[in-house]
């Protein structure tokens, strides 16, 4: 049996560059990429929290703490830079839309909740917000 050889398609046929070429491309490129993480701005920044417990819950001051903290190690103060808007159901679920509400008409920057309830009313109350 006889083997024939095809010719190789055009397509197949790229230019080699050497690593050194290759390693300069990569460092250029590095050097004119934006910086990914802007400076924070100066304007202070209004969050909303919408605790879905009792303020008095232990576990309710643990989570607000926690993301005290949190953004503290992320640079956003509290009065400095950041302020936080704090509403809690205090365990009746009918509040939830209207301090879901109350807090996108001051015109939060973000809405944080920990719950799924809590993440619903917030979605229908941006939504509703932007009517």
């Amino acid at each position: 049996s006889e083997t024939i050889a095809m010719p190789r398609p055009s397509w197949t046929r790229l230019p080699v560059i050497t690593r050194r070429t290759f390693l300069a491309l990569l460092a250029g490129g590095v050097c004119v990429i934006p910086n990914p993480l802007p400076a924070q701005p100066s304007k202070r920044r209004l969050i909303g929290f919408l605790g879905t417990t009792s303020e008095k819950a232990p576990v309710s001051a643990a989570r607000l703490d926690a993301f005290r903290t949190g953004l503290r190690e992320l640079g956003y103060v509290e009065g400095k830079n950041i302020a936080i808007e704090v509403r809690w159901l205090e365990g009746d679920f009918g509040q939830l839309p209207v301090l879901a509400s109350e807090l996108v008409r001051l015109k939060v920057d973000v809405l944080v909740t920990v719950s799924t309830p809590g993440a619903m009313a917030a979605r229908k109350a941006t939504a509703a917000g932007f009517e």
